[in-house]
């Protein structure tokens, strides 16, 4: 995630040197507390948040059992990530309601992606077996149920939306009669933002929430905007009530502060994260796997869940099946490329690998380069991907170059990268004819990775 970028490099490189140590003294400690209290105070974690989170480090750290243990610097790190998980708070998941239909209230100030944040939990639950409907009861803005109508038909999400009627009251009530008709299980409410909080706002939502009787009403809040974020929580929570968070464009280039703020001083839990751009961008929020993360151990369990809901396992299957023919393509390469491509950005997922994590953010990956890759491969007919390297003449070449819109030496590098990479295999005895005796395995640097 992006916007925690500067805060994951302060603190692995923190508890790097801290890991090393086999004795820690306490000026150890006290130089470690102060650069923990810089990375979080420049990262726009609330002071509140900081202070606590300082002090609990710095009495942990300072106890008999890292003193005297024979591995402190490792203690120091795990006392850092109980800290980090204390002020991140335990795991909640979406309500369900008991009586089988459940309705989602989303709350948010204008800008903060709440029309484009309900179309992507819609999809969310879809995929989870729910049967979801969204509505929009926002009578404020002329293009607001506009957008969440295409929004819904891009992912053919049933919808429902009154731009001539000017009771978000009234809509909200046939919206809810609409979803029972259509036998749907799931209600999402898109409500209307503001500038600023104000009385005719909470009003207005208080009578919406009396119709349709939420289950969860969720805040969606910009990661983006800081220590801000946690004083709109506080008015949304003191005036209607919270049961969490949705928190939007971790993806961003922010401090995200607000992520380690928001819980600890509303006591409210972040259900759902952002993570991009797309409708399929939003993933439930795992403290655990986030504080691993800032502390650059990684995240496996998350890049197993992406792998899962992006790669096609029979597809896999087949290319592995051609491999061991010796029949491994250009058009295979070309799918394992959509098929990488899908799981989102290549640093994002080399930031879960343990090893990696926080020198992801300082790798040279021109994730452009890849587009062009595949653009080279799609402007390919079938018989030159089958075999590039008896087939792909001068002429070829240039074709492909003009309409790729790259160059005839680009179209090299990609061939002589997919030659590399059948040496390689049949050298590891992937592909059929190799050898098939043990060989050591390289030790992984990802400072070595070529783009």
């Amino acid at each position: 995630m992006a916007v925690l970028e500067g805060l994951t490099q302060r603190l692995a490189a923190i508890t790097d040197k801290m890991r090393g140590k086999s004795r820690v003294s306490e000026k150890d400690i006290k130089e470690m507390m102060r650069e923990i209290r810089l990375a979080l105070l420049e990262a726009d974690v609330h002071y509140g948040v900081v202070k606590e989170l300082t002090d609990y480090i710095n009495e942990k750290a300072k106890g008999a059992e890292v003193m005297k243990s024979l591995t402190p610097g490792q203690q120091v790190v795990k006392i850092v990530h109980e800290a980090l998980l204390e002020v991140l708070g335990e795991e909640e998941k979406l309500a369900v309601s008991p009586s089988g239909f459940t309705v989602f209230m989303l709350y948010g100030l204008q800008g903060a992606g709440k029309t484009t944040t309900a179309a992507k939990l819609a999809l969310h639950l879809r995929q989870k077996g729910k049967k979801p409907m969204l509505v929009s009861v926002d009578v404020h803005r002329p293009a607001a149920q506009d957008q969440l109508a295409v929004l819904a038909k891009s992912i053919d999400i049933p919808y429902y939306i009154d731009p001539a009627e000017k009771s978000a009251a009234k809509i909200a009530k046939d919206g809810l009669e609409r979803a029972k008709y259509l036998l749907c299980d799931t209600l999402i409410v898109d409500t209307a933002g503001r500038m600023t909080i104000d009385d005719e706002m909470m009003q207005e939502l208080r009578d919406i929430d009396n119709i349709v009787q939420a289950d969860d009403r969720l805040l969606i809040v910009d990661a983006m905007i800081g220590q801000e974020a946690v004083e709109i929580a506080r008015q949304f929570e003191e005036q209607i009530g919270l049961d969490g968070f949705i928190m939007t464009k971790l993806d961003g280039d922010a401090r995200g502060g607000a992520a380690l703020s928001i819980r600890k001083m509303t006591g409210k839990p972040i259900k759902m994260v952002g993570t991009g751009e797309q409708l399929a961008d939003l993933e439930a929020f795992f403290p655990d796997r986030l504080a691993s993360r800032i502390l650059g151990m990684g995240d496996v369990l998350s890049l197993i869940e992406k792998a899962e809901q992006s790669l096609d396992e029979d597809k896999a299957q087949e290319a592995l099946d051609r491999l061991r023919q010796n029949r491994f393509t250009m058009q295979d390469m070309l799918e394992q490329l959509e098929q990488i491509q899908n799981m989102g950005s290549i640093k994002d997922l080399l930031s879960m690998m343990p090893g990696v994590g926080s020198k992801a953010a300082n790798l040279d990956v021109d994730e452009e380069q890849l587009v062009g890759v595949r653009a080279i491969i799609q402007s390919m007919t079938m018989a030159e991907r089958e075999n590039p390297t008896k087939v792909l003449n001068a002429s070829r070449r240039k074709r492909i170059a003009s309409g790729s819109g790259t160059s005839v030496q680009a179209v090299n590098q990609v061939v002589r990268q997919y030659n590399d990479s059948l040496k390689m295999m049949k050298q590891m005895g992937v592909m059929g004819g190799g050898r098939r005796g043990k060989r050591k395995r390289p030790k992984f640097d990802p400072s070595n990775i070529q783009w």
